[in-house]
């Protein structure tokens, strides 16, 4: 069985709705489908949390109402049948119930989890009941039945797997099965969400529980590219990535992915195939543990990059003093994303400034601190692996005219990092992409 997540965009309205169901009924295979909210959906509910947080029940209600419009408009646009009409309008009104009574009681920050997970509930009900309107099997599961964080907010793998696998003993014989992404329960039964990837994160640990053949991420982008179209000319996808080589580019600014949601599929050894809704014969990027040997993929850009400098005489020969200074980043709970020592001092780069001024002033404990902000770190990812002579040279002639702040490499097999000025960074991917692809 394959797993296939649509995001908003792919079910953003009545139309994309239909084409979804064609796509996970092609096959005639019995299929696992993972839905998001409609595209606009969360947004509203997050606004709907927002008056109800300033106390302001009518702004809420306002927006209640724009929301119970355009899902009655979707309904007329959707169904052609009476019956699916009136019984999704009632679904529909009753949602939106749901959401009034918010405005009629003291509002607290547990009940904006339950509100938001209104619009994956939505979604998925909606196209489940037009699949079963045009004849298609297919059955609606809870995702807060069995999808579970524990008590650090991480998935409960073992609890996924066990509960729905005892869910999907008890619906056998369907040909699509639909549920919620992003929404879950944590430790404690009440509503949450898995934050980090959403969605993806949601079909990722659904396809490691049921052993999956595969896992199909649906989105407006035909695969993974191998820089960023948004800044870039001439960029393509890329076909095969690795693990690690996705986990990369994800963590450095390539936004069509989240670096934990695809982790649950690594470690089961299921691949992940990232699709486009738009173009659904594009190749689009399989990502797996295979390894392309000898390759540069691809390359990505993280901005908002805030680099750290530390100097002192006092470091030379000195035991514990990195462990003073990455402790110092640990009290803030402040992760590092790069960072290169000299016999003198040690240059760090952060992408959180929320305690950047406590965290200086600790620094300046242990000796001189510089900051440079509006900082860009720019990733070549690939099989870097140090044996493969000529790479980093490659990488380092591509950015032979760009002021470089501090460069990684050696710490992966998969990556080259540079730290640049934001202001350079149209400059150095264009210049990237024309040495080491468009060539």
């Amino acid at each position: 069985m394959k797993v296939m997540k649509f995001g908003g965009t792919s079910v953003g309205s009545p139309d994309r709705m239909k084409e979804v169901t064609k796509l996970v009924t092609k096959s005639g295979e019995p299929v696992f489908v993972v839905l998001s909210a409609m595209a606009g959906t969360t947004n509203s509910l997050v606004e709907i949390s927002d008056y109800l947080y300033k106390k302001n029940p009518e702004g809420a209600n306002e927006v209640i109402n724009v929301l119970e419009r355009k899902y009655m408009k979707h309904i007329d646009e959707l169904y052609s049948t009476n019956e699916k009409k009136e019984t999704t309008r009632e679904f529909i009104n009753n949602e939106m119930d749901y959401l009034r009574s918010f405005t009629k009681e003291l509002f607290t920050s547990f009940e904006e989890k339950s509100i938001v997970a209104q619009g994956e509930l939505i979604s998925t009900n909606m196209v489940v009941n037009y699949m079963n309107e045009i004849g298609i099997k297919a059955v609606l599961l809870n995702a807060l039945d069995f999808m579970r964080t524990d008590k650090n907010s991480e998935p409960d793998p073992v609890y996924i797997r066990e509960k729905l696998s005892a869910i999907m003993a008890n619906n056998e014989g369907y040909q699509v099965y639909v549920t919620q992404g992003f929404i879950c329960r944590n430790a404690y039964g009440e509503i949450d969400n898995l934050q980090r990837g959403g969605s993806d994160y949601s079909a990722s640990l659904i396809g490691a529980a049921l052993n999956a053949e595969e896992i199909q991420i649906w989105t407006d982008i035909d695969g993974m590219h191998n820089n960023d179209p948004r800044v870039v000319d001439h960029t393509a996808p890329v076909h095969q990535l690795h693990f690690e080589e996705a986990a990369e580019l994800a963590y450095f600014g390539a936004k069509i992915l989240h670096p934990t949601c695809i982790q649950p599929a690594k470690y089961a050894g299921i691949p992940v195939r990232l699709l486009n809704t738009m173009d659904p014969d594009a190749e689009g990027t399989i990502i797996s543990n295979q390894t392309e040997y000898g390759k540069i993929k691809a390359v990505a850009a993280k901005d908002n990059i805030i680099a750290i400098k530390i100097k002192s005489s006092r470091m030379l020969l000195a035991t514990g003093f990195l462990r003073k200074v990455f402790e110092i980043f640990e009290s803030y709970q402040t992760p590092i994303d790069m960072v290169c020592t000299s016999e003198v001092g040690v240059s760090m780069s952060i992408d959180n400034s929320s305690h950047l001024g406590e965290i200086v002033d600790e620094l300046k404990k242990y000796g001189t601190v510089t900051v440079d902000t509006n900082m860009c770190i720019i990733c070549v990812v690939g099989d870097l692996d140090w044996s493969n002579i000529g790479f980093e040279t490659l990488a380092l002639d591509a950015m032979k005219n760009i002021p470089v702040r501090m460069v990684s490499y050696g710490g992966s097999n998969y990556n080259i990092s540079f730290l640049i000025r934001e202001e350079d960074k149209k400059r150095a991917l264009q210049s990237l992409s024309n040495t080491l692809f468009n060539k």
